[in-house]
């Protein structure tokens, strides 16, 4: 996998963990912050109406006044507002959108519609303003109680919708998440743009470099730097050097021993071969390797191959050769025709592997007869 693709779906993986850890922490947030503004809202708004409710509880124990009824009218109004119970100071019910409900007891309203929560028991007993999550609803039940000198005179039950809240929620968290998503652009962008500014380019042209090198030029060209990558190159550079000066040294060795060898063979062929005999030693590349005869003007023993002396027309001497090949260490022989005369030839290969082998060609002039 590529660096680059690598880097862009770690930086992915991690910016979306964040985002989701963020996601969590911020929709807990706002959840608690909408919902306590939604409750207080309310708690604030019955308080506002406080002393009217006060006022017409005390007044008239059974019947609502007219601003009560202004007031329960008002609140129904209110969007938020799902349902609205007004009790009295004795348990009855003294106000409810179904009059059919007015002026009951306490009791008997339980038995036609249970309370969501415990929201109002709980209100009563401490005297103050109860909240309760509906279970398993998005409402909320808040009881307010009313109090005279410590005296519970009334009870305000109020069945509040959370939609609004949810929408307020919901609208927030998208913001969030574009929010989140512009800054891990933002961030997202220098950072790749370092990475392949400093990273990425500086890896591929440490790459090119390498692809040109050769064995005939074992050199990298490429621009000092001073960070890792610069001492990656600088130790490519050394091991360079180090096989540059291996290969100087191996074809040092090989050019003493090849003259070396000429020379040996120079002297023993020239001791013990008879005027009139013509030698070839062939290398394993078929290059001649030495000749005890002078060659065509222009060539050299050292850099020409076997079929520049030979001509390829001269099949029976290729098929001799061959054969010494095909036979390694016995001597084949033959005859051909070398430098416009007929000759005896004798061949032999020998090889001590297939790295190094030597070919043995001596040509012989054929005896002469007399009549």
């Amino acid at each position: 996998m590529r660096l680059g693709l690598k880097w862009l779906l770690w930086f992915i993986g991690i910016g979306v963990y964040v985002m989701s850890l963020g996601g969590v922490f911020y929709y807990n947030l706002f959840k608690w912050t909408f919902d306590e503004k939604l409750k207080q809202e309310m708690i604030e708004k019955v308080k506002t109406y406080a002393p009217t409710l006060r006022s017409g509880l005390l007044k008239s124990a059974k019947a609502i006044t007219f601003d009560e009824y202004d007031i329960m009218q008002s609140l129904i109004k209110d969007d938020r507002i799902s349902s609205v119970l007004y009790l009295s100071r004795s348990g009855a019910v003294r106000w409810h959108k179904e009059s059919r409900f007015i002026g009951i007891a306490w009791d008997e309203f339980q038995k036609d519609v249970p309370p969501p929560t415990d929201a109002i028991s709980q209100a009563y007993t401490s005297k103050m303003p109860k909240v309760r999550q509906v279970q398993k609803q998005p409402f909320y039940e808040i009881a307010i109680p009313f109090s005279v000198r410590g005296e519970i005179i009334g009870i305000m039950d109020l069945i509040i919708s959370r939609a609004g809240a949810e929408m307020l929620i919901g609208s927030a968290m998208r913001k969030y998440v574009f929010g989140a998503l512009g800054v891990l652009f933002l961030l997202g962008l220098p950072l790749y743009f370092f990475l392949h500014h400093y990273i990425i380019s500086p890896l591929e042209v440490l790459r090119d470099s390498i692809d040109n090198i050769s064995l005939k030029s074992p050199n990298l060209r490429f621009k000092p730097r001073r960070d890792e990558i610069g001492e990656i190159s600088a130790a490519i550079a050394m091991f360079l050097d180090k096989v540059k000066r291996e290969i100087e040294s191996i074809s040092n060795k090989d050019k003493t021993y090849r003259s070396s060898e000429e020379k040996w063979w120079r002297m023993l062929l020239n001791t013990i071969m008879p005027d009139g005999q013509y030698v070839l030693v062939v290398d394993e590349n078929n290059s001649i390797l030495y000749a005890n005869f002078e060659l065509d003007a222009g060539m050299d023993a050292k850099n020409i191959h076997l079929l520049d002396v030979i001509d390829s027309q001269q099949q029976n001497l290729l098929r001799i050769v061959g054969d010494a090949f095909e036979e390694p260490d016995k001597l084949i022989e033959g005859e051909t025709v070398f430098r416009n005369e007929s000759m005896k030839v004798k061949v032999m290969h020998i090889s001590e592997s297939s790295d190094v082998s030597r070919t043995l060609i001596l040509f012989s002039p054929k005896p002469q007869i007399t009549v």
